[in-house]
């Protein structure tokens, strides 16, 4: 019996991870899995006892559930102990499972997860634990990182979460929230229910310091809207319009919200902007945004987004990778379509022109691609995907495109799909063989810009736009009458936007008119594209120019603080005192701007010098949001006062789990290192740091 259950095993190794799934899919089929969990924040541990329900459909001798790098113990099938076997992507049961329902595998699992799961500033014991979070990451076949999942997205299944954590924490997950209690005096155990069957990349759960708003859609779905304590003024703004956009996509698709709640959380340090678990959308604390940061960047359309995603992508799952454009083509053109009933028809024109520009550029290169390309650019699968969606319903009409919308949501509820499945969902809606449509915006790698272009001047506002775009090449005596136009009252944003940018440079008589015209439009977003792209200012348009500091733009204040100080240097003093106190955005961008040109105005508060010196650099630490301490080494490197405790925390930032910060902090340490003053401050470190934390410095040194 040993010698065969050895052969099973080498037999079972020899056999490819997507050959397994492929296998095991038709095999078996998982109805129901409960985890209870205990998570150990300090020492970025979780531990679990799992309880799976499925049925057999063939008979087969092994089942395999995905786990990377997990400890198995007590592994059971329906009470009794079976053989398993444990490799670094998962565990093996060697079982005779015969065609039967509702058999049953328990087992208990230990990790210390490498990702899927992030464990946030816990390393700092004497950090205010308001600063300490937990959250996951499934996207990317993840959420097997932190628990014995299924990295096969046709492999659905109703998920129970049960979650011990320690007190003082909440503690949130995918389903309702049926009871929290406390288990003794070191945990409270959590426990959530869910209804119906997804797939197991978006299972989510955080904990941290979160307070909640309760909101109700008009059809009565619960809106649960987290926040931390310290951010309850943001919340509104960062909020605002969440019901519209929810009652907006369930009127749109036709279907009702098909999950029992949804929630909202912002967690620090996320790996990007957000993420639609189902029900439970985590998405990136910097998004957080107060009133006046609102008309600059704000949440409209990620909240859009990761809702619209409940239904595509959520609700009706892609089979593979081959059709992922099902879920990000889909989930950006109806947060377009919600963002056009918030802000209007100009912006909605107005942001499908600047996205055709985009994949236009891509497709002129040579790099265009397939919709139905397997691991496809991310502009291609989002806005090339959105602008197929757009084409198609142009060309069926409204009502068809709705009608088909709706029916291929109900006809596969809870399934997984192919492109296939959808087109003959819209051919039917529309009784129109759609098969050159699919040559064309599907298979084809080029994009049609000029279809595209046809269907922009739809609109007479992208019409008029794209008249007025056309002229940036010519002298401006030749096109002042309409650029005086497009500054004249009622002036439009992106067309005062574009008259502006048009005289970036200019100071003759004709371009100081105009620019006084568009300072006196009291628009935000022209006086902002002055502030922006006037790098030199005309004498005459100085009083003009200093009034910026003032708009209700972070932006602004940013862009016009900068150029006035390095302009006109008499009066440094003079605007640092104006702008003392302000912070900015959630990366502090006004607030460090202001503390870096403090300490290069030499006469401006001597003895403040070190105080502020601290404060920047205190904004570098390890514990800080990487946004803030990505602005701050780079204001820091701009002044060349990088000390000690900032190169620590940059040799950190090397290894740090999110992609883009870690790929800057990696650039500026090359960086430095050509530079002979900090290569050996940065060596010294190799003595003062752990191996792990200075793994890519090593490489660079010995490289």
């Amino acid at each position: 019996m040993q010698k065969l259950i050895t052969f099973l095993f080498l037999l079972i190794f020899a056999i490819s991870p997507a050959q397994k799934n492929s296998s095991q899919i038709n095999s078996i089929d998982f109805q129901r899995v409960q985890a209870h969990l205990r998570i150990k924040p300090e020492q970025k541990i979780i531990t679990g006892t799992m309880n799976y329900e499925f049925d057999v459909l063939q008979p087969v001798d092994t089942l395999f559930i995905d786990g990377r790098k997990m400890d198995f113990s007590e592994v059971s099938v329906n009470g009794n102990p079976v053989e398993f076997f444990k490799k670094d992507d998962g565990i093996y049961i060697l079982h005779d499972f015969r065609i039967a329902k509702a058999e049953k595998l328990e087992l208990s699992y230990s990790a210390k997860p490498e990702s899927g799961m992030y464990f946030i500033n816990w390393e700092y014991p004497d950090l205010d634990s308001n600063e300490k979070q937990v959250w996951t990451q499934g996207q990317g076949k993840y959420t097997s990182s932190w628990m014995p999942s299924f990295d096969d997205l046709r492999e659905k299944a109703e998920f129970d979460l049960q979650v011990d954590f320690p007190p003082g924490f909440e503690v949130i997950a995918n389903g309702v929230l049926q009871k929290s209690q406390k288990i003794g005096d070191s945990l409270v155990r959590w426990q959530f229910d869910m209804e119906k069957p997804m797939s197991s990349y978006l299972l989510a759960l955080a904990a941290g310091k979160f307070q909640k708003n309760e909101l109700k859609s008009s059809t009565g779905d619960e809106i649960q809207l987290y926040f931390k304590p310290e951010d309850s003024a943001k919340v509104e703004p960062t909020y605002r319009h969440s019901v519209q956009i929810f009652d907006f996509l369930e009127k749109e698709t036709g279907i009702p919200y098909p999950w029992q709640n949804y929630k909202q959380i912002p967690v620090q340090d996320f790996l990007y902007a957000g993420m639609e678990n189902t029900g439970t959308t985590i998405f990136s604390n910097n998004l957080m945004t107060d009133f006046m940061g609102y008309k600059d960047r704000n949440y409209v359309n990620v909240n859009a987004h990761e809702l619209a995603h409940q239904w595509f992508g959520n609700l009706v799952t892609a089979e593979n990778g081959n059709h992922h454009w099902l879920h990000e083509g889909f989930a950006t053109y109806f947060a377009l379509l919600a963002e056009r009933e918030i802000f209007g028809e100009d912006y909605f024109y107005f942001r499908l022109y600047e996205t055709a520009e985009q994949l236009k550029d891509l497709s002129d290169r040579g790099k265009g691609e397939s919709l139905l390309k397997a691991n496809a650019s991310s502009l291609t699968y989002y806005q090339k995907g959105a602008w197929a969606l757009h084409i198609l319903k142009e060309k069926i009409g409204q009502e068809a495109f709705r009608k088909g919308i709706k029916n291929y949501l109900e006809k596969y509820s809870f399934q997984n799909v192919t492109t296939d499945n959808f087109i003959s969902e819209m051919e039917m809606a529309s009784g129109m063989d759609l098969s050159l449509f699919v040559k064309d915006w599907l298979e084809q790698s080029a994009f049609k810009a000029e279809e595209a272009l046809d269907s922009l001047k739809k609109s007479e506002f992208m019409t008029d736009y794209l008249e007025l775009a056309a002229l940036r090449e010519i002298p401006l005596d030749q096109k002042y009458d309409l650029l005086k136009s497009a500054l004249s009252f009622p002036v439009n944003d992106y067309m005062g936007q574009e008259a502006v940018n048009q005289l970036a440079g200019n100071q003759s008589a004709q371009a100081l008119e105009l620019y006084k015209l568009a300072f006196d439009t009291e628009n935000i977003f022209v006086r902002q594209a002055i502030a922006i792209s006037m790098r030199e200012i005309p004498q005459k348009l100085k009083r003009n120019y200093e009034t910026l500091l003032n708009d209700e733009s972070y932006l602004t204040q940013e862009a016009a603080l900068f150029t006035l100080w390095n302009q006109f240097p008499e009066d440094r003093s003079k605007y640092l005192e104006q702008t003392k106190g302000r912070i900015g955005f959630f990366e502090k961008n006004i607030r460090m701007l202001w503390l870096t040109l403090s300490l290069v105005t030499p006469d401006f508060e001597p003895d403040l010098t070190p105080q502020y010196y601290n404060e920047l650099a205190g904004y570098t630490q390890p514990w800080n949001p990487f946004q803030i301490r990505e602005n701050a080494f780079g204001y820091q490197y701009q002044i060349a006062a990088l000390n000690e405790n900032s190169l620590q925390s940059l040799v950190l930032g090397t290894q740090h789990h999110t992609y883009s910060f870690r790929n800057y902090c990696r650039q500026l340490v090359k960086k430095l290192l050509s530079e002979e003053s900090f290569r050996q401050e940065l060596q010294s470190l190799l003595q003062t740091m752990n191996e792990e934390d200075t793994r890519y410095l090593r490489s660079q040194i010995s490289g």
